[in-house]
């Protein structure tokens, strides 16, 4: 069967916040699109954490996304950054689990590495690698767009076997299964 999904990827920020969506068709990806979402002019936290939930439910609404895929937090020095970051990741999560749309979530590192092959790659060698996949004409102004992009696009290439799924794909029950043949009973 043909595969048809399209998968909204979220780069996670409170002071902006990237998205990019892509439409797969067997074995086609096409941009839809990318962008934005730009909190630094709003006067508190809640008031941020609002706007995310509302933008993202409208993204929802309008490109009928059937899978998330979230960028996860990586571990910095700053605490109060930290648990901004993952209250604006778990605002996120709360905008897609209102629409029972299923999420995932994927590492930095794993990310980089699925579109440039080096987990230390730079947002500008992300943003370029993109750009040459998903044939678009401008690398924009805040790279937070094409991360959006990246997250999405690390999930195709995944076959939506994130952080959450691994256990569930790697442990040798699931091998067995997935191949009844390659054991011996």
């Amino acid at each position: 069967m043909l595969e048809d999904k399209i998968i909204l990827g979220i780069d996670p920020g409170t002071t902006v916040m990237g998205y990019g969506i892509i439409h797969v068709t067997g074995k086609q990806v096409k941009m839809l699109n990318f962008g934005i979402i730009k909190l630094q002019k709003l006067p508190t936290h809640p008031d941020k954490l609002k706007r995310i939930f509302e933008r993202l439910d409208g993204l929802i609404r309008e490109y009928k996304p059937d899978e998330m895929a979230i960028e996860a937090p990586f571990f910095g020095k700053n605490v109060q950054s930290m648990l901004k970051l993952g209250r604006a990741q778990g605002v996120a999560i709360a905008a897609s689990l209102s629409h029972n749309l299923p999420f995932e979530e994927y590492s930095p590192r794993r990310i980089k590495q699925s579109i440039t092959g080096s987990g230390a790659a730079s947002k500008e060698q992300v943003a370029a690698m993109l750009q040459k996949i998903l044939k678009f004409d401008e690398i924009p102004k805040y790279l937070d767009a094409t991360d959006g992009l990246a997250v999405a696009l690390c999930h195709h290439y995944s076959n939506g076997v994130g952080e959450h799924n691994k256990s569930k794909s790697s442990d040798w029950g699931s091998f067995i299964k997935n191949n009844p043949k390659r054991s011996k009973s």
